[in-house]
């Protein structure tokens, strides 16, 4: 992964811990990149982003997207994320609030 800090790999390779925003709600959050199974022969693996949501130094809950990347192998769908900008990594957490989406409320 490049050293470019404004993508969320590049951020993870020059920080070595992942990004933190404060989401739409006020609340803080970190991130992180979850690798499944897609059920498609055509393309396996799939990557989503994984908020995980803060107070008082204590996991509060989660949220998490659909795949945003689907692919042959944890490796290319792990380096395609990782080229998303923060930008956007955040408007995603954004949406996905406003949603009211995710799990673990």
């Amino acid at each position: 992964m490049t050293g470019d800090e404004s993508t969320l790999g590049g951020y993870v390779a020059v920080h070595a811990r992942p990004p933190a925003f404060e989401g739409v709600d006020g609340q803080p959050y970190s991130v992180d990149v979850g690798v499944d199974e897609t059920g498609d022969p055509a393309a396996p693996v799939g990557a989503y982003l994984f908020f995980v949501r803060w107070g008082n130094q204590a996991v509060t809950g989660h949220l998490e997207t659909e795949f945003l990347v689907r692919g042959v192998s944890e490796d290319a769908v792990r380096e395609a994320i990782g080229r998303m900008p923060l930008l956007t990594v955040k408007a995603t957490l954004d949406a996905v609030i406003r949603r009211g989406s995710g799990c673990g409320g």
